[in-house]
């Protein structure tokens, strides 16, 4: 049964697909934030350890919190490699294991563009969909990975 909270079945779809593929770069890139974690050597090996699993912690969050906004909405949440895969934005890039600024430029690229598409999911969720529940859901998430790029940028620099 959809919920009946103002927002019509078309726009909770249309919400729930949006967010699917957020679910999708979000796996995608928690993955990758736990495989660079996990192979991540060289001089700044600990803090950059450190820096990953407490970036892919947040992503840990993240996914709950889209995922039951999915559920929220009446949809169902998909669940497997597959379909995160085949509905993230983001790319892996499996057997490659960079140096760690190669990581750190990877990881960088993937939170930005995660922000660039939550930028528009908020304009279609806010002004489109009617769900601003979902909007400001989205906000959050859109500050999070600015953070987490502002870090990831410091060690650029």
């Amino acid at each position: 049964m959809k919920p009946a909270i103002g927002i019509t079945e078309k726009h909770l779809d249309k919400s729930a697909k949006l967010l699917s593929a957020l679910l999708g770069d979000e796996m995608t890139l928690y993955i990758k934030t736990r495989k660079f974690h996990w192979n991540v050597s060289g001089e700044s090996f600990m803090e950059l350890h450190k820096l990953f699993q407490a970036q892919y912690t947040e992503l840990e969050e993240t996914i709950d919190l889209v995922a039951e906004r999915i559920n929220k909405l009446g949809s169902k949440t998909i669940g497997t490699m597959k379909e995160f895969a085949d509905l993230a934005r983001l790319k892996e890039s499996p057997g490659k294991y960079p140096s760690q600024k190669d990581m750190l430029k990877e990881l960088l690229g993937d939170h930005e563009s995660v922000a660039v598409e939550l930028r528009k999911d908020i304009e279609t969720c806010a002004n489109k969909n009617n769900d601003a529940g979902t909007a400001d859901l989205l906000t959050g998430f859109l500050q999070q990975h600015e953070t987490a790029a502002w870090v990831l940028r410091r060690y650029l620099n």
